[in-house]
């Protein structure tokens, strides 16, 4: 039977303000927001929640949970526990697994799966190939039951890669769910790759951003632009990593009326090509994480709104596939258990406001989804929230991490915050550094 609680003497982080309140959770929903609550009339776990603050569950909109057919990375149920141990309560993942999603039934396979092992709330996105256009444009049916459709354009990703811009286009036209684009153009990179080959003879992990560098990556999200325009396609682009690019975006006009819009990784916020001496292809990722001035140029956009969401590219590959030599190191970062941490940093060191980390990753995700009640602390809407000692310290170690691959590229890092619990819809799924999976998360709805 799930339990109700009643948070008291919280601040609560939402919609632009921090206010002392009361929460009270009540059959997995927020019952009642107010300055004090008194005895509910029913049974209640009290929660002292002086000195903390409560936010709203993070939403990842970009992670790779590799199941099926790559559960030696990690599975939906080690990764989903991850997210939970950091606070994020519900995520949107990606078709490149084993086989690819390019299919329906293949596509609700995933959904059975996440019902039985996820932990937190779930979505899966449709994948796309260059001859699957009619069975992607069958989501249509299902536009409030999945979160978006998923192309890989221009960028080689297995057999995922869509380069027959007849496709595209027909899925730009058609298609009635959000489109989410990963953008570099695979000719640039190749030509990159062979004249650095040639010019050096064997590249190392600091090449990456000049193999997947700043031309690959404007001219496909432009292209994608352009076919948006186009047919007022619903487009969000996916891990934006150039200054270049921003000239894409705008702030000129409020989220919910914005047809394109962009999302931005806490890898490409926090590390630079400078870090490539360090962490070597520990941060070897698609894109690339590139030159400073790039991540200066994306942490202006996101505060002035050109930049829409935050994401982590949740993306585990074991700690043997990230050796060796550039060309056989793979690409992606396990992130997932700490963007909320990350960026908690940044709030301490007043790079961001409090409430605009709050707003970017999770009512902006919400809001760009359009998730049905979630996002937001209000009346009525899932109790999807985390308590946060911002007090408190949290160190990353290899033995605190949740990943299946049993690493992090941010190891050795200690943040100035703490999660202390994390509430699915209601039920504790995580306190005190336990989990609790008596009742397993629910597969998101969209208002579409």
């Amino acid at each position: 039977m799930l339990q109700n609680y009643l948070i008291k003497n919280v601040q609560v982080v939402n919609e632009g303000r921090i206010e002392a309140r009361d929460v009270l959770l009540r059959d997995g929903r927020i019952a009642r927001i107010a300055p004090q609550i008194g005895e509910p009339g029913f049974a209640v776990a009290e929660i002292n929640g002086e000195g903390l603050h409560l936010l709203p569950g993070a939403i990842d909109d970009q992670v790779h949970f590799r199941e099926p057919g790559l559960t030696h990375k990690a599975t939906i149920g080690s990764e989903a526990r991850a997210a939970v141990a950091g606070g994020v309560t519900s995520f949107m993942e990606m078709p490149n697994t084993q086989p690819p999603v390019f299919t329906q039934e293949l596509l609700e396979d995933k959904y059975a799966i996440a019902a039985q092992s996820s932990l937190a709330n779930y979505s899966f996105y449709m994948g796309t190939s260059n001859d699957n256009v009619d069975e992607v444009l069958r989501t249509n049916e299902k536009k409030a039951d999945v979160c978006g459709v998923k192309i890989f354009m221009g960028a080689s990703t297995g057999n995922l890669l869509v380069d027959n811009y007849l496709t595209i286009g027909r899925i730009f036209a058609d298609s009635e769910l959000l489109i989410a684009t990963h953008c570099e153009e695979e000719p640039i990179i190749k030509a990159n790759y062979a004249r650095i080959k040639e010019e050096k003879g064997r590249l190392e992990a600091a090449d990456h951003p000049l193999v997947r560098d700043e031309e690959a990556c404007f001219e496909s999200s432009f292209k994608a632009v352009q076919l948006a325009m186009k047919h007022n396609s619903r487009l969000h682009i996916l891990h934006i990593t150039t200054e270049n690019e921003l000239r894409l975006f705008t702030n000129m006009l409020p989220l919910s009326e914005k047809r394109i819009t962009s999302e931005v990784c806490v890898h490409h916020l926090h590390f630079t090509a400078d870090d490539y001496a360090k962490h070597g292809h520990d941060i070897k990722c698609n894109p690339a994480i590139k030159a400073p001035h790039h991540r200066e140029a994306l942490w202006q956009a996101l505060l002035d709104d050109r930049l829409d969401v935050i994401a982590t590219d949740h993306a585990p590959h074991l700690r043997s596939e990230k050796e060796g030599d550039y060309e056989h190191a793979h690409a992606g970062l396990p992130l997932v258990q700490h963007p909320l941490l990350l960026m908690l940093h940044y709030v301490k060191e007043g790079r961001i406001p409090l409430e605009k980390v709050v707003q970017k990753m999770s009512h902006a995700v919400a809001d760009c989804f359009q998730i049905a009640g979630r996002g937001y602390i209000r009346e009525g809407y899932w109790a999807d929230l985390v308590l946060v000692d911002l007090a408190g310290k949290t160190e990353v170690t290899r033995d605190s991490l949740h990943y299946k691959c049993g690493w992090s590229p941010l190891e050795g890092s200690i943040f100035p915050a703490r999660i202390e619990a994390t509430f699915i819809n209601g039920h504790r799924a995580y306190a005190n550094g336990a989990f609790d999976a008596s009742q397993q998360g629910m597969r998101l709805r969209f208002a579409r």
